[in-house]
């Protein structure tokens, strides 16, 4: 069912582009130790992204040349005991929480971020719109 969720969520999000991404699903323990290894945070979180080239704000910053049909776009790492924690917390669905994590790390591989406010009230818009066409409001 979750697996499920988030290939459901790629596909309306990236509907017509041939775009590759790489999803793992772990555990508290799993994520923690990549959020220590890659981002120098020693606690859990609930999703990473690992993009392959350089985006910003969905447009591609970098010349690059793809021989084959799909471009990759790189790789989402969600805890799905962080996801449950979450959607129990926030009162919604635990296909809710994973697809709004995977909205949001699709989101990150395309170059958004939420670290400025400007930068966040966008980000956070594509991410509604995206679960509502999906039917997943809150």
């Amino acid at each position: 069912m979750i697996e499920e969720s988030v290939v459901n969520t790629i596909k309306v999000f990236l509907e017509e582009e041939n775009f590759e991404i790489s999803v793992l699903i772990v555990d508290n323990n799993f994520i923690k130790e990549l959020n220590r290894n890659y981002r120098n945070v020693n606690k859990e979180t609930d999703v990473l992204s690992f993009p392959i080239f350089e985006f910003k704000n969905g447009k591609l910053l970098e010349d690059i040349v793809i021989m084959e049909d799909e471009i990759p776009l790189g790789d989402i790492v969600i805890s799905i005991e962080k996801a449950a924690q979450q959607a129990k917390e926030f009162g919604h669905s635990l296909e809710r929480e994973v697809a709004y994590l995977t909205v949001h790390s699709v989101l990150h591989l395309l170059g958004f971020d939420h670290i400025e406010e400007d930068d966040r009230k966008v980000m956070r818009e594509y991410e509604e719109q995206i679960l509502q066409s999906m039917g997943l409001t809150r």
